[in-house]
């Protein structure tokens, strides 16, 4: 079974400024030095979080989508990060997960941070994505999705897990990192998959500050790698594949999860 090589990024974001953090990003994975599986990017990494999207919204698979192919065929490796989309006039926070060889799966931003008045922009997506990737099954989410467990949920499906890996990318706030490094977890225990948090550092043009505390945790919640808070750092794991079934095997709780179904208004 296939171990996963993960590569974060804990970056620091230039305010609404796609030129300039795409050369930033270029630069910091110009320094990955070692083999990787995937490179795990912030929430709107090419502008930081922004509730302004008029100036700098892209078109579906427009100039970062383009650069995420690029880096991800340079590095052989996939790509994943969230960008602000604007489609048949609606915006989206919407995650790209991009294969090395130039395909694509995306995901739009379910919930929408009230408090940040993203959900007074921006449409709401309505469907969880799962992918498959070198044998690993994959749930991406973002930020403010992290504190709604009923969507992160994982299931057992003809006796197989729905995914192994679940990740969050995030312009989580400093001043509720305390939820941010506890909800991660949790989600961890709950779902019994691998959690990665991949949050920015900075401040950003609201002048609120981020403290990343990036993480990648195991099954159990325990952490595998974690990066220095307040500091524009990469951080590397594997993940093992065998590890996580034999804990599964070990402690099969998915047998009595609770079985439902997520109703959609339309």
């Amino acid at each position: 079974m296939q171990n996963l090589s993960l590569t974060l990024l804990q970056a620091d974001l230039i305010w609404e400024n796609t030129e300039k953090n795409l050369a930033a990003f270029d630069d910091r994975i110009s320094m990955i030095d070692q083999v990787t599986d995937l490179i795990v990017l912030p929430e709107m990494f090419n502008t930081g979080f922004s509730i302004h999207p008029e100036n700098i919204a892209e078109p579906p698979f427009g100039k970062t989508f383009i650069w995420m192919q690029q880096k991800a065929a340079q590095k052989n490796a996939a790509i994943s990060g969230s960008v602000l989309t604007q489609e048949n006039d609606k915006y989206y926070n919407r995650l790209y997960f991009v294969f090395p060889d130039g395909s694509h799966r995306q995901y739009n931003k379910k919930h929408l941070f009230r408090l940040g008045k993203e959900w007074q922009v921006f449409s709401a997506g309505s469907q969880k994505l799962i992918l498959e990737y070198k044998g690993w099954k994959i749930c991406p989410l973002i930020c403010y999705d992290l504190r709604f467990p009923v969507w992160s949920k994982n299931r057992l499906i003809k006796e197989n897990y729905e995914y192994d890996l679940l990740i969050y990318v995030a312009n989580w706030p400093e001043v509720r990192n305390h939820a941010w490094k506890h909800l991660l977890i949790a989600r961890a225990i709950e779902n019994q998959a691998y959690v990665v948090g991949v949050n920015r550092v900075g401040t950003d043009g609201n002048g609120v500050d981020h403290s990343g505390d990036s993480i990648v945790l195991n099954g159990q919640g325990q952490k595998i790698a974690q990066a220095q808070p307040f500091q524009d750092e990469m951080i590397t794991a594997d993940l093992s594949k065998t590890e996580l079934e034999d804990f599964r095997s070990l402690f099969p709780f998915s047998l009595d999860w609770d079985v439902f179904k997520i109703h959609q208004e339309e």
